[in-house]
């Protein structure tokens, strides 16, 4: 995969003189800036889901939607990929790995529905996602590590933020709730979704990127490089 291109050699080159970032600043880094992408992403959802009900339907909504997550990731994440020119890099990485994962998840999610659909769908999507990112780095001892960290990081914060986005819609619901309108209680509920999607997933990518880049961090280890946490 040479258009990337992202190998160990390539890497450590263009990555000389930095800072090497440990696992837990790139974890750090993935949850802070695809938390941000992720309460954008889910806008469209959230602020425009009846709208789209009568104009291109949910196909288009979760289009849009896969479309904002596309053009914000690489402004608040190319810095999990090491060296100079990372931005350029990293978008045409994240188009074709999160366009892969968004396909299979709107399959899995419209052919099943429910939580089994939600299941298949991230398992499906990102075991896409995983294989394309260690494809890119040349990291294929590290797939099945990649996969599970993005399956399981990315699980967790979809269901949590299913249940806390239906805790927050029963609260609603009912009389006496906080002094807020219900259309506002509604979309505060469906962003703290993308909140917790994005704490997850962003945690599953700062992993991926780390173990992806296993050899190019241990040839700048050699050269003397300092790690920054």
């Amino acid at each position: 995969m040479s258009w990337w291109p992202l190998d160990a050699p390539a890497l450590a080159q263009r990555a000389q003189g930095m800072p090497v970032p440990s696992r837990g600043a790139f974890i750090c880094r993935g949850m802070l800036g695809f938390t941000l992408v992720s309460i954008a992403g889910f806008i469209p959802w959230a602020v425009f889901g009846k709208w789209f009900r009568g104009h291109g339907g949910e196909i288009l909504m979760y289009v849009v939607c896969a479309m904002v997550f596309l053009l914000l990731s690489g402004l608040m994440l190319h810095r999990l990929i090491l060296g100079s020119g990372s931005r350029v890099r990293f978008y045409k990485l994240f188009t074709v790995a999160f366009t892969a994962y968004a396909v299979a998840w709107i399959v899995g999610w419209i052919s099943l529905r429910g939580h089994v659909g939600s299941f298949v769908g991230l398992l499906a999507g990102t075991g896409i996602m995983g294989w394309i990112i260690s494809a890119a780095f040349g990291a294929p001892a590290q797939r099945w590590k990649i996969i599970a960290a993005l399956f399981l990081c990315n699980a967790v914060g979809y269901f949590l933020g299913g249940v806390i986005e239906g805790a927050v819609v029963d609260l609603c619901e009912c009389s006496g709730g906080i002094s807020l309108t219900k259309p506002t209680q509604l979309l505060i509920a469906k962003l703290q979704w993308g909140v917790c999607y994005g704490l997850g997933l962003g945690a599953g990518l700062g992993l991926a990127f780390y173990w992806s880049q296993q050899e190019a961090r241990q040839t700048l280890g050699a050269m003397g490089q300092e790690r920054v946490s």
